[in-house]
């Protein structure tokens, strides 16, 4: 059974405006936000937020104050084609992630169709050959890529069909992207964690944030080691293999000798992983190491203890993969990468470092 998406007063509107649009309801001018909130029955605060999502999506077009709204009569079916979007996953749990649904459910708003090739990037080793072969055979019009490696960006980006980067390292490549801005949320977790006089701190990260390089927000976290005068080295960022294996045995050698006072842990799937970990080996979260993780996850409400973590809101996200997807349809090449605010949110799971 999947899971229940309940829209806001304003998703509600801007689907059905969207719909109408499309339909040719109106032409040439969009009616006004007071006739519109009078005729519809809902609040002229919701009328004007809808109105606003429909510019940024391109159908209505802002002429300036008291002037009103143009349809954009391109943008809404005249010149636009329903598209079949490929949606390449990191691995397959991710068609599951809340934003996740949200696009599909959008974009088969939008009259797009979404199809997912038979296998995620993560049950091909990455291998930017192998994956490339099963983009080709799928044929999408354009594909959504979901935390893809620098590699496969680059292949995307020099390729003939539209492509569009959900997190992944983007930056400077030609290739519209998307996705929270860490660096600041991670450097100041790293600032509270040595405020509490942790200085053996260890970031784990998967090793496409790592390799050939730092991530963005991996060097913000070894810079304020740095800057704190902590000489940052592979125990601040560790290497290990992308497996089950791999991720477990860099914890046992990291607290083998000289264990860490605190963890940064990339991604909640081995937040709960480190969680199980330390507590096979009987270590005590706060008192012997504290925890952060650099993303938020629905199971984080049912703990008893608050966990630390690095909070984005994801309806940015989805309202910016739309709209790339709709300006595509267009025949608009939109390779702008934009980011959303993250915040760095202390827990019960974060204490003073131990002696």
């Amino acid at each position: 059974m999947g899971r229940l998406i309940i829209h806001s007063a304003t998703e509600q509107l801007v689907t059905y405006l969207r719909g109408e649009l499309m339909a040719g309801a109106w032409r040439g001018q969009m009616p006004g936000g007071d006739r519109l909130a009078a005729e519809l029955g809902v609040g002229r605060d919701t009328v004007e937020s809808a109105l606003r999502r429909l510019e940024e999506e391109g159908l209505l077009v802002n002429q300036g104050r008291r002037r009103g709204r143009r349809i954009d009569p391109a943008a809404c079916g005249g010149g636009a084609r329903k598209l079949s979007v490929g949606l390449l996953l990191d691995e397959p749990a991710n068609r599951k992630l809340d934003y996740m649904l949200e696009v599909a459910h959008e974009l088969a708003q939008a009259g797009h169709g979404v199809v997912v090739p038979p296998r995620a990037m993560g049950e091909l080793g990455h291998d930017v050959g192998r994956i490339a072969a099963m983009v080709e055979k799928t044929g999408a019009d354009a594909w959504l890529v979901l935390s893809g490696p620098r590699e496969l960006l680059e292949w995307f980006s020099a390729g003939p069909v539209p492509a569009f980067a959900v997190f992944g390292r983007r930056r400077d490549l030609p290739i519209g992207g998307v996705g929270p801005d860490k660096p600041l949320a991670l450097a100041k977790a790293a600032r509270h964690l040595i405020g509490l006089g942790h200085r053996r701190i260890s970031l784990l990260v998967r090793p496409r944030r790592r390799l050939p390089g730092p991530g963005a927000s991996e060097r913000a976290f070894l810079n304020e080691l740095a800057t704190a005068g902590i000489t940052p080295g592979s125990y601040h960022l560790p290497d290990w293999e992308e497996s089950v294996e791999g991720f477990h045995g860099c914890l046992e050698s990291l607290f083998k000798v000289t264990p860490p006072t605190a963890l940064i842990i990339d991604e909640a799937p081995f937040f709960v992983s480190a969680l199980q970990f330390l507590g096979r080996q009987g270590v005590r979260v706060p008192e012997e190491v504290s925890l952060v993780c650099t993303d938020a996850d629905p199971c984080f409400a049912w703990c008893r203890s608050s966990v630390a973590h690095i909070r984005w809101d994801s309806r940015p996200v989805v309202k910016r993969i739309v709209t790339w997807v709709n300006a595509v349809s267009r025949g608009v090449k939109d390779r702008r990468q934009t980011l959303t605010p993250s915040e760095f949110i202390t827990g019960a799971t974060i204490g003073p470092a131990r002696e």
